[in-house]
């Protein structure tokens, strides 16, 4: 459950205006991928690839969750603190931002994995769907 909002987040950061992101101009969100799995021809070899990445994820994605929310709230009890200990307050800062910098890093790497598992036709055929409902 707690992986669903990064997901999701994943998803609407992948389809951001292309002027905006060249990261996501050239990346496709999992959930685009399936959506759109008729319009783009998708095999049976290539959606149970995609799922089975999805999957791997979202098991990654949960466990940087409560990494995350651990980091937090070690970071929270340490600003409460008067007066507040900076270099321990900038270590645990260290620590929040790690966990943020791995859960990009997995949303990249499972796109670059869909990626190259489509063809430059089907490539072509999600970007001219960016923006347009799913067929």
């Amino acid at each position: 459950m707690l992986a669903l909002p990064l997901l999701a987040g994943m998803a609407a950061w992948a389809q951001q205006p292309q002027a905006q992101d060249p990261i996501a101009e050239n990346l496709f969100a999992p959930d685009q991928v399936l959506a759109n799995q008729k319009a783009i021809g998708l095999d049976d070899p290539q959606r149970n690839y995609v799922r089975a990445e999805v999957l791997k994820a979202q098991t990654r994605f949960t466990e940087l969750q409560f990494q995350l929310q651990d980091a937090m709230e070690s970071l929270v009890m340490l600003l409460k603190q008067n007066p507040v200990d900076e270099s321990q307050v900038m270590a645990q800062l260290d620590k929040v931002l790690n966990a943020e910098r791995e859960v990009k890093r997995t949303q990249i790497a499972l796109m670059v994995r869909i990626k190259n598992k489509l063809t430059p036709e089907q490539q072509s055929r999600l970007r001219q769907l960016r923006g347009k409902p799913a067929e």
